[in-house]
This record gives structure tokens, sequence and C-alpha cells, in this order.
């Protein structure tokens, strides 16, 4: 961080941060708050930050204020912005405030500012902090709200920074139940773009993330800015373009979640990206950051083979068919198994014994010990499923505390269970006693911990108790990995990724639906964090029949496991899916620490990424073909992120699924072929001819 300040209030303050490959610069007069006045390619250290904010400045014409308002990192209706502000607040007794901050302090280091401002008038303190990392080129800020008595707080942004002129659209993320990671592609114009998620979970709909591509930017090149906004209880997000065409995005709680008056508030962290390669560039700032420095492993084995039974025996559970399967899932190569719904109180179907977490003694006479000991035996770790924030109203802990239940009496019931009021600690402690007594009781590495329906309204207080009962966990059970599931993927984002392990990603486990939300939730999301698994012949959830061999290699793209009833397996399937398993074990290694790298494919039929080792001079591709081609031959598909002068060895490593009606003599399908890094990216490699709903693989190595 570098700094050039003065505490006059007639004169300029300014501000720079860092992280290798993006600069911010803020300034501010007359001590007000500072406003970004650049943001993007990293500026040289000798760099005028006094001649950036001139230059920064707009002209005035006729029809216009004598000064342009600042469009500062929390925009004060006060100071006549003209657009949405950042901050939205009443006093104690309900009267409106219009805050007006001025500098107070600021601390400095290298990677880190905090700045301090002051509203005497309304005695209230606001503090913005940024902090960069240089390792995955990401900026994470956030804003606090401090006030001497109890506020009434309607909307507060984080640090507000403004969008690109060279942008003609914005790209944000939307999706619904099994079809998760929908990216929306919104022309600017004057005005809003109001997007807000008010369910009180991270959501299907609305993903807390933007992306603003600046023009002729793609995957591969090009400028483009990103957002996160890590918070698990609904957002609100604002990208507005004002009367003098200035833009800016806000990110903060969805408006109204702060139920109660208080003396202080804070934004979550709000992670923000430039890149200068495309989408990617974004991308692998937000893998990295997460998978090295939010991620908190439990463990330090290799991850593990995931086998979840769920989609087997739904509520069915019956010891010696759950060995059975056990053991043709340990054959296969499964290295977990995870018991799913259906172990406690007398939940045989969805309508009952939510909250009362207690083994079924008609289910498992003997408790959940035999099925353990018998999975440890095939040398699996175990794990198990938790739904618990949820309660049933047929439940005894519904029948004894009616009041513990979140929201109205005569709420609409989603999946037929209420929400638990998270805020009350008697609830937490509660649900932490009977969790802490199974994970005591029983060797378990593992909870799949599920959120099955929406909230009847939004409370932060639902999302920062969830948070404390996760936090008091982990502590006491630190090997225990946690997955969040909400629904599939209702639950993900970086709030929720501090205190878990992994993420569910949809309930869909149709390859060829999976192959696309995979391919767009990678701009976020790690292999490492990100389940995938091998689902049934005909899928559940769509009906859809797909070959072994493209949902295996499917789920080889992320963290691999299974999730059908292996007994269905014929001999061909079998040893299709052990072998794409086995390949996934001998590369996971590295694999976990790659890079995924979106491919921009000419054939709008294919989806392809890049998963890239730079430092092992490794990487595979992955194309899968969703559709049929428009034309007959395939076209080109250019690689990236190469050492252009450098040979590399491509191997089709799975050329034996080459159709009959793939009758030419490509060369990849004859063996490894040897071509520089240059041609790979500038003509690309030409793959033999497939149907669609098919994948080939590729190795890469650096000679």
């Amino acid at each position: 961080m570098a700094k050039d300040t003065a505490p006059a209030t007639d004169t300029r303050q300014t501000w720079r941060i860092d992280d290798g490959r993006q600069t911010l610069v803020l300034a501010a007069t007359h001590a007000r708050l500072p406003q970004v006045v650049y943001w993007g390619e990293t500026l040289p250290l000798n760099e005028d930050l006094d001649a950036v904010a001139a230059a920064h400045a707009l002209d005035v014409t006729g029809g216009m204020l004598d000064e342009n308002p600042d469009l500062s990192i929390c925009p004060e209706a006060v100071r006549t912005f003209p657009g949405q502000p950042g901050l939205i607040i009443r006093d104690s007794d309900g009267t409106p405030m219009l805050p007006k901050f001025c500098y107070d302090s600021e601390e400095v280091t290298d990677t880190s500012l905090t700045l301090h401002f002051t509203d005497t008038e309304n005695t209230l303190h606001y503090t913005a902090s940024f902090v960069s990392d240089a390792h995955a080129r990401i900026i994470t800020t956030q804003a606090t709200l401090e006030a001497d008595r109890p506020v009434h707080l309607h909307w507060f942004a984080a640090p507000v920074l403004p969008a690109p002129q060279f942008a003609d659209e914005m790209i944000d993320v939307s999706g619904r139940w099994c079809g998760e990671f929908q990216l929306n592609r919104t022309p600017w114009s004057p005005g809003m773009r109001y997007r807000e998620n008010r369910t009180g979970r991270t959501g299907h709909e609305h993903f807390p993330g933007l992306i603003i591509p600046c023009r002729g930017a793609t995957n591969t090149q090009g400028q483009a800015y990103a957002f996160h906004y890590g918070w698990s209880g609904g957002h609100k997000m604002i990208a507005e373009e004002l009367p003098d065409g200035r833009r800016q995005i806000q990110f903060g709680h969805a408006a109204r979640m702060e139920t109660n008056a208080t003396t202080k508030f804070q934004t979550a962290p709000l992670y923000v990206v430039y890149s200068r390669d495309g989408l990617n560039g974004c991308a692998t700032a937000f893998q990295r950051h997460l998978r090295d420095r939010i991620l908190v492993p439990a463990n330090d084995r290799p991850r593990p083979v995931h086998y979840n039974c769920w989609e087997a025996v739904y509520f069915d559970h019956k010891l010696p068919v759950l060995k059975d399967i056990a053991e043709r899932a340990a054959s296969l190569g499964a290295e977990r198994f995870v018991l799913d719904d259906g172990w406690f109180g007398q939940r045989d179907d969805d309508t009952t014994s939510l909250s009362d977490w207690e083994v079924d003694p008609r289910k498992y006479p003997d408790g959940l010990g035999p099925l353990i000991d018998h999975v440890h035996g095939l040398d699996m770790s175990f794990g198990i499923w938790f739904e618990p924030e949820m309660i049933n109203e047929n439940s005894d802990l519904h029948r004894a505390h009616p009041d513990w239940a979140l929201g109205s009496e005569d709420q609409t019931l989603g999946r037929q269970q209420k929400a638990l009021n998270m805020a009350l600690p008697e609830v937490r402690d509660f649900i932490y006693d009977r969790m802490a007594a199974i994970l005591t009781q029983y060797p378990i590495d593992y909870i799949k911990w599920d959120h099955n329906r929406v909230l009847p309204m939004p409370d932060a207080d639902q999302t920062r108790g969830s948070y404390a009962l996760l936090d008091r966990l982990r502590a006491d059970f630190p090997a225990v990995e946690i997955e969040s599931c909400a629904s599939g993927g209702g639950r993900i984002d970086f709030g929720i990724l501090k205190r878990t392990q992994r993420v569910w990603l949809s309930d869909s486990n149709d390859a060829l639906e999976r192959l696309k939300m995979q391919h767009n939730a990678a701009l976020f999301l790690p292999m490492t964090v990100t389940g995938s698994h091998v689902g049934p012949r005909k899928c559940h959830t769509s009906g859809r029949v797909l070959d072994i061999s493209f949902r295996a290699w499917v789920a080889a793209q992320r963290h691999m496991g299974f999730e059908m009833d292996p007994r269905e397996l014929d001999e061909h399937e079998e040893t299709v899916l052990r072998e794409v398993t086995s390949w996934w074990k001998h590369n996971r290694d590295w694999l976990l620490q790659a890079d995924i790298l979106r491919l921009d494919s000419a054939d709008p039929a294919v989806i392809a990424e890049q998963q890239n080792n730079e430092d092992l001079g490794r990487f595979v591709v992955f194309a899968g073909k969703a559709d049929t081609s428009a034309q007959i031959a395939p076209r080109p598909l250019r690689l990236t992120r190469l050492d252009s002068d450098a040979m590399y060895e491509i191997t089709l490593i799975n050329r034996e699924n080459a159709s009959v009606l793939s009758r030419g003599n490509s060369v990849l399908k004859e063996g490894p072929v040897t071509l520089s890094g240059n041609y790979l990216m500038s003509n690309g490699l030409t793959l033999p001819w497939s149907f669609p709903q098919t994948m080939w693989v590729l190795e890469g190595k650096k000679l």
C-alpha cells in the first residue's frame, strides 16, 4: 500500500492498493469519503496519484451541478448524489438520517488499507477496509458502521466501486433447483439493474456474483472485472448507470435484513478482481483465493472418491442392503461412504422427524456401529447426513417447542418443514448437543449439511446463528469435514466456505446438465470444493439416459464421487467406472491445485475447459459435446496459458471411445503428438469426430 495524504480539509488525499496485477486508486477532497478514481492494470509505483485524481474528473456543462458529486465508496444522498445511496438508516425513534462522513484516521500496511470516517452531527462512524492478496490477485473489501445508540439499518453497501466505461454488458448468475449457475447477459443502459435475493439463503436464484467484461473480452482474452459477495443469507446488488454516464456497483445484505436496532453493522466481505486475460483471469483469482486463503481443510488426507447412497435407497434403509452397496462402491474405487437422509427418528419420508437427531432403532437396532465398522473394514471413511437448521411439525422437538420454529404458525411449508430460529442460543445449544452426541459416539469423518427450504422471511440473525453453530462444531470436531448442500446448490458462497470444505453443486446428477453447470461455476469455484458424482444410468431428475463414459468423465472434472445404485451396473459399466476413477486418483494431487480455465470453443456445441498446473507443466483438457454440431468436421479447439516456445506432448487418453463413424486417420487417435505452445494456442487442436453427449479427454505435458 502507498499513500499521499494530508489532513487539511482543502487538500486532496490519495491512496493506492496493489496486488501485482491490479491497482486501485482512491482519492478524496475536503476530507470527504474517497472515490475510486482508477481501477485496472497495475500502475507504475511512481505514478502521480494527484494527477490520476485530476484526470479522473468529469467536465461540467449546461443542466448540471457546478461540480459532479463524488461517486464515493459509500455514496451519500446529502451530498446531492443523483444515484442510489450506499447507506439508508433511521435513528432510534425512526427518523430518517442523512449521514455526512468526514476523514478521521487510517491504518496502512504493505497489504492493507483501513480508512475511518466520522459523522459528528449524527455520531456515526464508518470504516472501509481493503486487503490485497498477491497470490490470487484479488482485493477483499468490507465496510463497518458504528453508532453511539441503537439505530435501524435499511441498506448498507460494501465499499462501492465503479464499473468500466468500455463495457457493453454485465454477466450475473441465476438458476433454479437442478439448474444452477446459469449465466445472464444484460446490456448496460441508463438507470439501474437491481437484483435481490430475499430467500434467506444464498439461493439457486441469484448467486452473489457479477462479471463485467469489457468490449471484446472472451474466456481467454480481454479485460474483465468481477465481484463476489461472501454472505450466505441473501444479498442485494445494484448496477447503476448515472445520468452523467458513470457507473457504480453496490453489494450488500438484502435490504431490511437487520430486524433489530443495534449499534454496529458490518457488511460481508466483497471480493473484487480485475483481469487482463478475460473471464479466466477473474476465475483463477476466485479459485485460488478460495482454495488457498479461505478454505480450512479438515485434515491433510487426499480428497477421497465419494459415495453417497441417496439415489440408491432414499429413505429405505436396510443394513444388509447398505453393506452390499458399500462393498460394491469400494470395489469401484470409492474411499468414503455417506449415509444420507433416513437414519434418524421415524424418518420414512420427508414429513417427519427433522430435529430428532437420534438413530432410528427400527432400522438400526444396534445403532450405526455395525454399518460404520463394515464401511471401515472396506477401507472407506464414513459420513452422515444432517439438516440441522430445519424442523418438521411432526417431530418430538416441535411438539415440545413450537416456539423454536422461525415464522408464523400458518406459514407455507417447504418440503413439509419449517426452519428453526437460529438466532436463539437455546436452539443452537440443542442442535449442537444432538449432533455432538452422534459425532462423539461414532467415528464419523464427514457431514453432509443440508438446507432444504427457503426461510419464511430474510433475517441476518438467522445466518449469523447458523455460522455460530458451524463454528462451534468445527472448533470441537476439527477433523470432521462438512459439505454445504441446500437442495443442491442453494448455499454456495465464500461465507459458508469459510466453515465447510465442499459444496454440492446441484441435486441434478444428469451429466449433460452438470457439464454446463460446472463450466459456469468454475468462474468462482475450484475443483477441490466442487462435488460431482456419477449418477444412475437413467437420471432421477431429468429422465435422460447417458453413457457411463460421459457420466464418469464429467464427474472426474471435479471432486469425483458416485451417487447411484451400483447393483444396476453391468460388467462394461463397472470396467469404465473403475478406469476413470483410477485415472482421477492418480492425478488428483496435481489437479486439486490446478487452475480451471474455460476455453473459447469455435463450435458452440462443445463445452471445453483446460485444467492447468503451471508449476508442473501439466494440463488436462475436457472437451464435452453437449449438442449436435452445425458442421460436419470438428473445428480446432484453442488452448490457453501455455509457454509459446515450449513443446508439449498431447495424448488423447480415451481414444478407444471413438465411434465407428469417426473413420479418418486423426493423429490423436494413433498416439501422442508433440506441438508447440504457440501452435496449440494460435491454431488449436482438431479433435476426432464424436457424437453428442460424449467427452474427449486430453493430457498435456511440457517437454
